[in-house]
C-alpha cells in the first residue's frame, strides 16, 4: 500500500509537472501563429536561429541544472540531510551565477561568430536571459527535489504568459519604429522583440520563484532542526560534487538538443552554397521546420519531459536507498503513463496535421509542407518520449556518462544521414524530418540498452505498448472520418478539428478502460483522478 501512495503521488507530481508543460507549449504554439503573422517567415527564420544557438548556450551554462540539483539534493534528503541538502543549494547559486554570468558575457561579445548577420542582435539580445535562467534553474530544481512540482509549473506558465504578450507587443513596437524600411530590417527587428519577450518571462518567472523560496523559509529551516545525521559536507566537497554531476548531464543535454543547431547550420549552409539558395529563403524555408512544425510535435513531448523532470529525484532517493525494486517499479510506471499518452499524440499529429497547421498557423503558403513535415515527426514523437524518460533515469542512478555516449553516437549517424540525403537528393525540408526521426530512434534504442543493463530492467509490453496502439489506430481512424466527413457538411476547420478531437479523446478513454490497460488505481494517480473515476463509473467502464 505505501508503495502504491508513493507511486500515486509520483504520477501525481509528474501529471503536474506534464499538465504545465503542455499548457505552455500551447500558449508557445498560439502566440507563435500572431507572431510569425507580425514578424514574418523571414524573421520567424532568423529567431528560430538565434534561438537554438542560445538554447544551446543555455544548455552549457545552466539549463541542466534543475535535473542535476534535484538529483544530488533528493540523495541527501532520502538520508535526512537537510542541511547538506541547504548547503548544496546555496554553492548551486554560486556556480550559476559565475558559469552564467560568463555565458551571458560571452555570447554578447562573440554572437556575430556563433550566428549568421542578420540574427546577430537577436542573439545578443538573449545574452541577459542566459545569467537569469540559471538562478532560475536552480530554484526549480530546488523544490523538485522536495517532492512538488507546484511552483516549478506555475511559474512555467507565468513565465510563457509573459513571454507571450511582450514578444508579440515588442516585435510590432520594434518594426513600427523602422516602418518604411526593407523587408530584410522589419524582420531583424520584428525578431529582435521577440527575443526580448523571452527574457521578460524568464525574468518574471525568477521573481515568482525568490517569492516562494520566501515564504517557505520557516519550513524548510525547521526541517534543518530536525536534521541528525551529523555530517556537514565541506563547501570544496560540495563543489566537487555539483561540478562532476553537472558537467555529465551538460554534456548529455546539449549533445541531446544541439542537433536542431547542427541541423540549422547544415541545411543552410548546403542550401547556400550547393544548392544555390538565398540566405533569406534559406532561413525561411527552415523557419517552416523549426518554428512551425518542430514545435507543434514538441507538444507531446513535453510530457515526457515533465515525466523525465519528476523521475529523476524519485529514482535518485529510492536507489540511493539501494532499493532496486522500487526503482524500476517508478521507471514502468513513467513510461507506461508516458506511453499512454504519446502514442495517441503521435497518432492524432499524423491524421490531423493539416487541420492542426491550419488552426494554429494558417499562411496558406506554407500550410502544406508544414503539414507533411508535422505528419512526419509526429513519429518521432513516441521515440523522443521513451528516451527522454531512460535519459533521466540515467542521471537518476549516476550513469550520468551513459546518456553521453549515447547522444555523441546517435548524433554522429543523423548528421551524416542529413548531409547524404541534402546532397544527394532533392527532399530538401524532408532531410530535416527523417535526420531527426532516426537522431530519436537511435536515442531511444541505445538508452533502453543502457538502462536495461543497469538495472535488469524490463518493460511490460501489452499494456505498455501494444494496447495503446491498438486503441491509437482505432482513435486515429475515428478522427480522420470525424473531420473529413464533418467538413463536407460544415466547412469549417476549427469546428470539425474540435469535434474530431473531441472524439478521439472520448473513444480512446474507452478504448484503453475496456481492453484492460488501466484501472481505476491508473486514474486516481493522475491530477484530477476522482473525476475521471466518477465519470468511468457513470459509463459503466470500471465497477
Amino acid at each position: 500500500m505505501a508503495n502504491q501512495k508513493k507511486q500515486g503521488s509520483f504520477i501525481m507530481q509528474a501529471g503536474i509537472l506534464a499538465a504545465a508543460g503542455i499548457i505552455c507549449k500551447i500558449i508557445g504554439i498560439l502566440y507563435r501563429s500572431p507572431l510569425a503573422h507580425v514578424i514574418g517567415d523571414e524573421g520567424n527564420g532568423y529567431y528560430s536561429s538565434a534561438y537554438e544557438i542560445y538554447t544551446i548556450i543555455l544548455l552549457v551554462s545552466s539549463y541542466s541544472i534543475p535535473s542535476a540539483i534535484s538529483k544530488v539534493i533528493a540523495q541527501r534528503l532520502a538520508l535526512g540531510q537537510y542541511r547538506n541538502a541547504r548547503k548544496i543549494f546555496h554553492c548551486a547559486l554560486m556556480y550559476v551565477v559565475v558559469v552564467g554570468g560568463a555565458a551571458s558575457i560571452l555570447t554578447l561579445l562573440f554572437a556575430n561568430v556563433l550566428v549568421g548577420g542578420n540574427s546577430v542582435p537577436v542573439l545578443r539580445i538573449f545574452a541577459p536571459t542566459i545569467f537569469f535562467s540559471g538562478i532560475l534553474g536552480v530554484l526549480r530544481g530546488y523544490f523538485q527535489a522536495h517532492g512538488t512540482m507546484i511552483p516549478t509549473s506555475f511559474s512555467q506558465i507565468l513565465e510563457q504568459i509573459l513571454n507571450a504578450v511582450i514578444s508579440i507587443l515588442a516585435a510590432f513596437l520594434l518594426m513600427r519604429m523602422v516602418a518604411g524600411k526593407d523587408d530584410t530590417t522589419l524582420a531583424i527587428y520584428g525578431a529582435s522583440g521577440s527575443a526580448i519577450g523571452t527574457g521578460a518571462g524568464v525574468l518574471i518567472a525568477l521573481l515568482f520563484m525568490l517569492f516562494v523560496l520566501a515564504l517557505n523559509r520557516r519550513i524548510l529551516a525547521k526541517q534543518e532542526r530536525r536534521d541528525r545525521s551529523g555530517e556537514l559536507l565541506d563547501t570544496g566537497e560540495v563543489y566537487r560534487i555539483i561540478i562532476t554531476m553537472v558537467t555529465p548531464i551538460i554534456l548529455s543535454t546539449f549533445i541531446y538538443n544541439c542537433n536542431s543547431s547542427l541541423n540549422l547550420t547544415i541545411y543552410t549552409r548546403i542550401m547556400e552554397y550547393v544548392k544555390g539558395m538565398s540566405e533569406a529563403d534559406a532561413y525561411t524555408q527552415y523557419g517552416l521546420f523549426s518554428g512551425k512544425a518542430k514545435q507543434i510535435s514538441n507538444i507531446p513531448i513535453a510530457l515526457a519531459s515533465a515525466m523525465s523532470t519528476a523521475v529523476i529525484p524519485g529514482v535518485s532517493g529510492s536507489f540511493a536507498r539501494r532499493d532496486i525494486r522500487e526503482t524500476n517499479r517508478k521507471i514502468a510506471a513513467a513510461v507506461r503513463t508516458t506511453m499512454l499518452l504519446s502514442i495517441p499524440s503521435a497518432v492524432g499529429l499524423a491524421v490531423l496535421a493539416k487541420p492542426v497547421v491550419l488552426l494554429l498557423y494558417p499562411q496558406k503558403e506554407s500550410v502544406d509542407m508544414v503539414s507533411q513535415l508535422l505528419a512526419g515527426l509526429s513519429v518521432s514523437v513516441v521515440f523522443y518520449a521513451i528516451s527522454t524518460i531512460s535519459n533521466g533515469v540515467l542521471q537518476g542512478i549516476g550513469k550520468v556518462n551513459l546518456p553521453v555516449i549515447n547522444a555523441a553516437a546517435a548524433l554522429v549517424l543523423q548528421t551524416a544521414a542529413l548531409v547524404l540525403l541534402l546532397l544527394f537528393t532533392d527532399l530538401g525540408l524532408h532531410s530535416l524530418v527523417v535526420a531527426t526521426v532516426l537522431y530519436s530512434f537511435l536515442m531511444c534504442i541505445l538508452n533502453g540498452i543502457s538502462v536495461k543493463r543497469q538495472l535488469g530492467y524490463r518493460q511490460e509490453v501489452v499494456n505498455t505498448f501494444c494496447i495503446p496502439i491498438w486503441a491509437s489506430v482505432i482513435m486515429g481512424g475515428a478522427a480522420f472520418g470525424v473531420y473529413y466527413g464533418l467538413y463536407h457538411l460544415l466547412p469549417v476547420n476549427v469546428v470539425c478539428l474540435a469535434a474530431a478531437l473531441l472524439v478521439a479523446v472520448l473513444l480512446y478513454f474507452v478504448l484503453v478502460i475496456k481492453m484492460g490497460a488501466v484501472g481505476e488505481r491508473d486514474l486516481l494517480s493522475l491530477p484530477k483522478g476522482a473525476f475521471f473515476v466518477h465519470m468511468a463509473r457513470k459509463c459503466r467502464l470500471i465497477r
